[in-house]
Protein backbone atom coordinates (compact mmCIF):
# COMPACT_ATOMS: atom_id res chain seq x y z
CA UNK A 1 0.00 0.00 0.00
CA UNK A 2 1.08 3.82 -0.80
CA UNK A 3 0.82 4.36 2.92
CA UNK A 4 3.70 2.10 3.35
CA UNK A 5 5.39 3.68 1.22
CA UNK A 6 5.29 7.13 1.87
CA UNK A 7 5.08 7.10 5.97
CA UNK A 8 7.72 8.99 8.05
CA UNK A 9 8.98 7.58 9.44
CA UNK A 10 9.17 4.61 7.22
CA UNK A 11 7.20 1.09 7.95
CA UNK A 12 10.12 -1.67 7.71
CA UNK A 13 7.88 -4.34 7.24
CA UNK A 14 5.16 -3.51 4.86
CA UNK A 15 1.22 -5.01 5.03
CA UNK A 16 1.01 -8.04 2.22
CA UNK A 17 -1.58 -6.88 -0.13
CA UNK A 18 -2.65 -7.53 -3.43
CA UNK A 19 -4.89 -5.44 -4.37
CA UNK A 20 -3.44 -3.83 -7.05
CA UNK A 21 -2.63 -6.56 -8.88
CA UNK A 22 -6.20 -7.31 -9.19
CA UNK A 23 -6.64 -4.30 -9.99
CA UNK A 24 -4.25 -3.87 -12.68
CA UNK A 25 -5.18 -7.36 -14.11
CA UNK A 26 -9.15 -7.13 -13.63
CA UNK A 27 -10.48 -3.64 -12.74
CA UNK A 28 -10.23 -0.14 -14.16
CA UNK A 29 -12.60 1.49 -16.82
CA UNK A 30 -12.11 1.35 -20.35
CA UNK A 31 -9.40 4.49 -21.25
CA UNK A 32 -8.47 4.28 -17.25
CA UNK A 33 -4.70 3.26 -16.53
CA UNK A 34 -5.39 -0.38 -15.75
CA UNK A 35 -7.29 -0.81 -18.91
CA UNK A 36 -4.69 0.60 -21.35
CA UNK A 37 -1.94 -1.77 -19.41
CA UNK A 38 -3.66 -4.58 -20.03
CA UNK A 39 -4.68 -3.64 -23.89
CA UNK A 40 -0.28 -2.78 -23.93
CA UNK A 41 0.30 -5.97 -22.82
CA UNK A 42 -1.65 -7.76 -25.77
CA UNK A 43 -0.51 -5.42 -28.18
CA UNK A 44 3.68 -5.35 -26.86
CA UNK A 45 3.48 -9.47 -27.48
CA UNK A 46 1.64 -9.10 -30.97
CA UNK A 47 4.79 -6.87 -31.53
CA UNK A 48 7.31 -8.95 -29.94
CA UNK A 49 6.52 -11.71 -31.21
CA UNK A 50 5.79 -10.54 -35.10
CA UNK A 51 9.47 -8.76 -34.83
CA UNK A 52 11.04 -12.38 -33.62
CA UNK A 53 9.35 -14.63 -36.25
CA UNK A 54 10.10 -12.30 -38.64
CA UNK A 55 13.44 -11.23 -37.76
CA UNK A 56 14.44 -15.03 -37.11
CA UNK A 57 13.37 -16.19 -40.77
CA UNK A 58 14.70 -13.63 -42.96
CA UNK A 59 17.98 -13.02 -40.59
CA UNK A 60 18.44 -17.02 -40.61
CA UNK A 61 18.85 -16.84 -44.54
CA UNK A 62 20.51 -13.98 -44.50
CA UNK A 63 22.99 -15.20 -41.87
CA UNK A 64 23.07 -18.54 -44.08
CA UNK A 65 23.83 -16.73 -47.03
CA UNK A 66 27.02 -15.15 -45.17
CA UNK A 67 27.58 -18.04 -43.78
CA UNK A 68 28.18 -20.40 -46.83
CA UNK A 69 28.75 -18.46 -50.18
CA UNK A 70 31.19 -16.40 -51.19
CA UNK A 71 29.61 -13.39 -52.26
CA UNK A 72 31.39 -10.04 -53.48
CA UNK A 73 32.44 -7.87 -50.85
CA UNK A 74 31.22 -10.36 -48.43
CA UNK A 75 33.46 -8.54 -45.56
CA UNK A 76 32.22 -4.96 -46.19
CA UNK A 77 28.56 -6.28 -46.50
CA UNK A 78 28.71 -7.71 -42.76
CA UNK A 79 30.54 -4.39 -41.66
CA UNK A 80 27.49 -2.47 -42.97
CA UNK A 81 25.17 -4.86 -41.33
CA UNK A 82 27.25 -4.25 -38.11
CA UNK A 83 27.44 -0.65 -38.76
CA UNK A 84 23.49 0.09 -38.37
CA UNK A 85 23.90 -1.12 -34.61
CA UNK A 86 25.90 1.75 -34.01
CA UNK A 87 23.50 4.17 -34.90
CA UNK A 88 21.52 5.31 -31.68
CA UNK A 89 17.96 5.12 -32.20
CA UNK A 90 17.62 8.85 -31.65
CA UNK A 91 19.29 9.68 -34.61
CA UNK A 92 17.13 8.09 -36.88
CA UNK A 93 13.42 8.73 -35.04
CA UNK A 94 12.35 12.24 -36.55
CA UNK A 95 13.21 10.55 -40.10
CA UNK A 96 11.87 7.52 -39.80
CA UNK A 97 8.48 9.39 -37.98
CA UNK A 98 8.49 11.99 -40.90
CA UNK A 99 8.61 8.80 -43.81
CA UNK A 100 5.50 7.00 -41.76
CA UNK A 101 3.87 10.36 -41.52
CA UNK A 102 3.82 10.62 -44.53
CA UNK A 103 2.39 7.07 -45.79
CA UNK A 104 -0.39 7.74 -42.89
CA UNK A 105 0.96 5.09 -40.84
CA UNK A 106 1.79 6.55 -37.85
CA UNK A 107 -0.33 4.74 -34.28
CA UNK A 108 -0.19 1.79 -35.83
CA UNK A 109 0.91 -2.03 -34.50
CA UNK A 110 2.79 -2.89 -38.07
CA UNK A 111 4.95 0.35 -38.11
CA UNK A 112 6.13 -0.86 -34.68
CA UNK A 113 6.98 -4.09 -36.51
CA UNK A 114 8.42 -2.57 -39.19
CA UNK A 115 10.83 -0.23 -37.48
CA UNK A 116 11.88 -2.58 -34.45
CA UNK A 117 12.74 -5.01 -37.35
CA UNK A 118 14.77 -2.60 -39.16
CA UNK A 119 16.73 -2.36 -35.49
CA UNK A 120 16.93 -5.68 -35.07
CA UNK A 121 17.39 -7.48 -37.89
CA UNK A 122 21.05 -6.63 -38.28
CA UNK A 123 22.18 -8.23 -34.98
CA UNK A 124 20.34 -11.37 -35.57
CA UNK A 125 22.09 -11.79 -38.98
CA UNK A 126 24.85 -11.37 -37.35
CA UNK A 127 24.49 -13.63 -34.50
CA UNK A 128 22.90 -16.43 -36.83
CA UNK A 129 25.82 -16.57 -38.96
CA UNK A 130 28.33 -17.28 -35.83
CA UNK A 131 25.97 -20.51 -35.13
CA UNK A 132 25.77 -21.42 -38.76
CA UNK A 133 29.52 -21.01 -39.30
CA UNK A 134 30.08 -23.79 -36.63
CA UNK A 135 28.07 -26.71 -38.42
CA UNK A 136 30.18 -28.20 -41.04
CA UNK A 137 29.21 -27.93 -44.82
CA UNK A 138 29.82 -31.39 -45.38
CA UNK A 139 26.23 -32.28 -44.07
CA UNK A 140 24.54 -30.08 -45.97
CA UNK A 141 26.62 -31.44 -49.29
CA UNK A 142 25.41 -34.71 -48.32
CA UNK A 143 22.03 -34.00 -47.88
CA UNK A 144 22.00 -32.53 -51.83
CA UNK A 145 23.84 -35.65 -53.17
CA UNK A 146 20.64 -37.73 -51.26
CA UNK A 147 18.52 -35.57 -53.25
CA UNK A 148 17.39 -32.57 -51.25
CA UNK A 149 17.38 -28.60 -52.71
CA UNK A 150 19.92 -26.44 -50.87
CA UNK A 151 16.52 -24.66 -49.40
CA UNK A 152 15.68 -28.26 -48.07
CA UNK A 153 19.31 -28.90 -46.68
CA UNK A 154 18.89 -25.86 -44.71
CA UNK A 155 15.47 -26.47 -42.99
CA UNK A 156 16.15 -30.03 -42.87
CA UNK A 157 19.60 -30.23 -41.53
CA UNK A 158 20.95 -26.43 -40.58
CA UNK A 159 17.87 -24.78 -38.71
CA UNK A 160 17.31 -28.19 -36.58
CA UNK A 161 21.27 -28.19 -35.41
CA UNK A 162 20.97 -24.73 -34.85
CA UNK A 163 18.04 -24.56 -32.41
CA UNK A 164 20.09 -23.38 -29.42
CA UNK A 165 21.36 -20.47 -31.43
CA UNK A 166 17.84 -20.11 -32.98
CA UNK A 167 16.17 -19.62 -29.38
CA UNK A 168 18.92 -17.76 -27.84
CA UNK A 169 18.69 -15.06 -30.62
CA UNK A 170 14.38 -15.30 -30.73
CA UNK A 171 14.74 -14.37 -27.00
CA UNK A 172 17.27 -11.54 -27.62
CA UNK A 173 14.92 -10.18 -30.59
CA UNK A 174 11.90 -10.63 -28.12
CA UNK A 175 13.25 -8.78 -25.41
CA UNK A 176 14.64 -5.88 -27.48
CA UNK A 177 10.82 -5.21 -29.10
CA UNK A 178 9.42 -5.90 -25.48
CA UNK A 179 11.49 -3.17 -23.87
CA UNK A 180 11.55 -0.80 -26.66
CA UNK A 181 10.03 2.43 -24.98
CA UNK A 182 11.09 5.40 -27.21
CA UNK A 183 10.28 4.69 -30.78
CA UNK A 184 6.42 3.95 -29.11
CA UNK A 185 6.59 6.96 -27.41
CA UNK A 186 7.19 8.92 -30.30
CA UNK A 187 5.22 6.79 -33.02
CA UNK A 188 1.72 6.15 -30.97
CA UNK A 189 -0.96 8.25 -29.66
CA UNK A 190 -3.31 5.77 -28.60
CA UNK A 191 -4.30 2.83 -26.96
CA UNK A 192 -4.88 0.82 -29.98
CA UNK A 193 -0.82 0.41 -30.42
CA UNK A 194 0.37 1.80 -27.19
CA UNK A 195 2.47 -1.08 -25.72
CA UNK A 196 3.79 -1.57 -22.04
CA UNK A 197 6.56 0.56 -21.20
CA UNK A 198 4.76 3.91 -22.32
CA UNK A 199 1.72 2.19 -20.38
CA UNK A 200 3.57 2.10 -17.51
CA UNK A 201 4.89 5.27 -17.69
CA UNK A 202 1.63 6.88 -17.96
CA UNK A 203 1.00 5.77 -14.70
CA UNK A 204 3.22 8.50 -13.32
CA UNK A 205 0.64 11.07 -13.23
CA UNK A 206 0.54 14.97 -13.41
CA UNK A 207 -0.09 15.42 -9.40
CA UNK A 208 0.16 11.99 -7.63
CA UNK A 209 2.19 9.16 -8.55
CA UNK A 210 0.27 5.69 -7.62
CA UNK A 211 3.81 3.95 -6.39
CA UNK A 212 1.74 0.47 -5.65
CA UNK A 213 -0.14 -0.38 -8.93
CA UNK A 214 3.07 1.14 -10.90
CA UNK A 215 5.36 -1.75 -9.14
CA UNK A 216 2.47 -4.52 -9.56
CA UNK A 217 2.37 -3.58 -13.08
CA UNK A 218 5.87 -3.81 -13.51
CA UNK A 219 6.60 -6.97 -12.01
CA UNK A 220 3.60 -7.92 -13.82
CA UNK A 221 5.21 -6.86 -17.24
CA UNK A 222 8.36 -8.72 -16.50
CA UNK A 223 7.09 -12.47 -15.91
CA UNK A 224 6.76 -13.25 -19.55
CA UNK A 225 10.59 -12.33 -20.39
CA UNK A 226 10.99 -14.53 -17.11
CA UNK A 227 8.67 -17.14 -17.78
CA UNK A 228 10.50 -17.74 -20.91
CA UNK A 229 14.09 -17.67 -19.99
CA UNK A 230 13.21 -20.07 -17.10
CA UNK A 231 11.23 -22.39 -20.17
CA UNK A 232 13.97 -22.52 -22.41
CA UNK A 233 16.87 -21.74 -20.12
CA UNK A 234 18.29 -24.85 -21.51
CA UNK A 235 18.69 -23.81 -24.64
CA UNK A 236 19.98 -20.13 -23.71
CA UNK A 237 23.09 -21.49 -22.25
CA UNK A 238 24.03 -23.68 -24.99
CA UNK A 239 22.80 -20.93 -27.69
CA UNK A 240 25.09 -18.03 -26.00
CA UNK A 241 28.28 -20.49 -24.91
CA UNK A 242 28.25 -22.03 -28.70
CA UNK A 243 28.46 -18.54 -30.39
CA UNK A 244 31.14 -17.37 -28.07
CA UNK A 245 33.30 -20.02 -29.17
CA UNK A 246 34.76 -20.75 -32.49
Amino acid sequence: PDKDLLNVPPTWIPTPDLSNYAYALTSGEEGGTAWLFRKSLVNSFIVAASVTVFCLFVGGLAGYAFSRFALPFKDKLLFLVLFTQMLPVITVVIPLYLIFSTLHMLDRLITLVIVYSSFTLPLVIWLLKGFFDTIPADLEEAAMVDGSTLLGAFFRIVVPLSIPGVIATGGLAFLAAWNEFMIVLVFTNTAASKTMPVAVAEFIGRFRVDYGLMCSVGIIASLLPVALALVFQKYLVQGLSAGGVK
